[in-house]
This record gives C-alpha cells, sequence and structure tokens, in this order.
C-alpha cells in the first residue's frame, strides 16, 4: 500500500505500520522566482519563443525527417545532431514560458544611481573595476555583458546602495569581499 501524496501530512513506514509524518518544513505552492523584465525585453523573449514554438519547431523536425530517410539511424549524425537540437530547442521553449509566466513588466529603474535590479552596475570588487547588468541573463540577451542575479550575495549586498557606497559581503566561499559602488545606470539593451 502506498502513501498518500495529497496535503501536508503523508504517512511513512516504520516498524511494519503507516504512521502520519509531519513536514517541518512549510511547503510553497508557488515557489517560482520572479523575473524583473522591461517591456521591451518581454517583447524580445515573446518573439523568440513564438520563433521557436512554430517555424523554430518545424525546421528541426524536417531536418531530423530529412535525416532519417538517409538511413541507419545509429550511425546517422545529421541525426543524432538534429535530435540534440531539438533538445534545446525544446528545453529553451520551457525555459521561456516558465520566464514570461513568472516576470513582472515593469518601466526600466529610474536614474538615480541607486543600484536595483535592471541597473548596470560599475564598482570595484577586490580592487579590480567590473562592469555588470544587475538582473537575470534573459534581460541582457546579450552574452557579452556580465551579469549578476538580485539574488546572489553580491547583488542582495550592493541593492540599495549610490556611487562612493562602500560594503563588504560574505561570498560563497567564506571570504569576505569589499565592494565599492562607482556608478548604476538603468539597462538599456
Amino acid at each position: 500500500m502506498a502513501p498518500p501524496s495529497s496535503g501536508r501530512a503523508t504517512k511513512c513506514f516504520h516498524r511494519f505500520r503507516w504512521r502520519p509524518y509531519r513536514r517541518s518544513y512549510p511547503v510553497s505552492t508557488n515557489s517560482a522566482p520572479v523575473a524583473w523584465l522591461t517591456q521591451e525585453s518581454y517583447n524580445r523573449l515573446k518573439s523568440e519563443l513564438e520563433h521557436l514554438s512554430g517555424p523554430g519547431r518545424t525546421e528541426i523536425v524536417a531536418r531530423i525527417e530529412q535525416a532519417r530517410s538517409e538511413g541507419d539511424l545509429k550511425e546517422n549524425g545529421g541525426y543524432h545532431a538534429a535530435k540534440e537540437e531539438q533538445g534545446k530547442a525544446e528545453a529553451r521553449i520551457r525555459q521561456l514560458t516558465h520566464l514570461l509566466n513568472n516576470a513582472h513588466v515593469g518601466e526600466a529603474p529610474a536614474d538615480n544611481g541607486v543600484v536595483e535590479p535592471g541597473m548596470m552596475v560599475s564598482a570595484r570588487i577586490a580592487g579590480d573595476v567590473e562592469n555588470f547588468l544587475l538582473g537575470s541573463r534573459e534581460v541582457a540577451g546579450d552574452t557579452d555583458i556580465d551579469v549578476y542575479s538580485e539574488k546572489s550575495p553580491l547583488g542582495a549586498a550592493i541593492q540599495g546602495k549610490k556611487a562612493g557606497d562602500t560594503v563588504t559581503y560574505a561570498a560563497p566561499n567564506g571570504k569576505q569581499i569589499t565592494v565599492e559602488i562607482i556608478s548604476a545606470t538603468p539597462y538599456v539593451g
């Protein structure tokens, strides 16, 4: 007999009988992280999703069918490459669908020099000057930009800070890292 799966209390098998078991932690029904997106980023990602879901999918299926018609599938490199591409496209479709369903679409942050998601930040980190976007990789779209999540230790430490502010945070390896904010401007991409 299998334990029931509904509700917070489940049963566990202990010493030849089923007993109630309560989790010691709360279960969230909506644990999806919310991503901040500008309207133009949202539109760009939406058009990418529409392309991948429509013509992109059709192109990949056509390549799979063409490679399948070439014969033996075990040694057909074109077939395996097309199937791998199909898997990557389907994963990207799922990622974009999840991102767009959980996105907060709003205006670009105000150009007041305060660090917040959606800002290009210039900071001196451990003596080196770095420029990065505080937000998510999907917002950037440009792979040449370094992106730090606002939920990362660095992102959490610098939010709300202004040019000239210095903050120290604990890195995941336990080191204390000092960051000096040089500037923060809204990302336009």
